[in-house]
């Protein structure tokens, strides 16, 4: 199995972990969808310097992997690529604000290490709550409820045409890999002078297979309304779900659990 046949595996995973059955699978889908948005929304609205009360917020998620049974660790793996870029953001913040903002044991903590560590947290947040959201909601089931929130067909349309372009585009690689291999059995990699050609052909038998992909979405019932879609009404649970976030949120928001629960501690 060869780099690409592994990436398309990983891709099948996804689908196979949005199948499981567990109470947070089961939940409506755009209820998934609006507390996730509400979540990143009010996760990205915390400011710089205030680390403590944004580390409550990390509860969410930890909850929600051990309820949906989906490992923590599968995520960050699946993760493994767009992590470093998101931990990559904040990290010469410390050289920009240098002037000291707490101390820890006689050390000084300066400002942009504390923006570094919440600009890190934020995006390891918003990672691991997108994630969820894809994990335990299928691609059909999420376009249906965003054609039902009113979002654009040709949004919805493009988003589920990537998602499928991608495992077709990934399929036809791992083929042209392998087929390259065999005429040049003991070189690693691709040779530079094959580069223009390998992507041409890649490009024009990905195109044909997504036409063809299409084609078959069509035949099967495909319509931008996605009628097809496996979604139940939105029932009374999945709307207590998405006001009991909201409003879990906006507390976590407003009052600093981390400073109410050191000042008691103090005492």
């Amino acid at each position: 199995m060869n780099k690409m046949e592994k990436a398309l595996h990983e891709l099948s995973e996804m689908d196979d972990l949005a199948a499981q059955d567990s109470p947070v699978h089961r939940l409506h889908p755009t209820a998934k969808l609006l507390s996730t948005i509400a979540y990143i929304a009010v996760v990205v609205s915390f400011g710089k310097y205030q680390l403590g009360a944004l580390a409550p917020m990390l509860l969410w998620p930890v909850l929600l992997f051990q309820v949906s049974g989906v490992s923590v660790r599968t995520c960050f793996y699946k993760l493994r690529i767009v992590l470093p870029l998101v931990m990559a953001v904040g990290l010469f913040n410390p050289f920009y604000d240098r002037a000291p903002m707490l101390y820890l044991g006689g050390v000084a903590v300066s400002g942009g290490v504390v923006s570094m560590l919440t600009l890190m947290l934020k995006g390891l947040l918003c990672l691991m709550a997108s994630f969820l959201l894809m994990a335990t909601t299928g691609i059909d089931s999420l376009c249906a409820s965003l054609r039902r929130l009113h979002v654009p067909g040709m949004l919805v349309t493009l988003l589920l045409l990537t998602y499928r372009y991608v495992g077709v585009m990934t399929e036809e690689l791992a083929v042209m890999t392998d087929a390259y291999h065999l005429r040049a059995p003991g070189q690693k990699g691709i040779h530079v002078s094959a580069w223009g050609s390998f992507l041409g052909q890649l490009l024009l038998r990905s195109m044909d297979r997504a036409q063809e992909l299409y084609g078959s979405m069509l035949l099967r019932g495909y319509h931008e309304h996605f009628h097809y879609a496996p979604v139940r009404p939105f029932a009374l649970p999945d709307g207590v779900y998405t006001l009991g976030c909201a409003l879990v949120f906006l507390l976590l928001r407003r009052v600093d659990i981390s400073q109410l629960l050191g000042s008691l501690l103090v005492r």
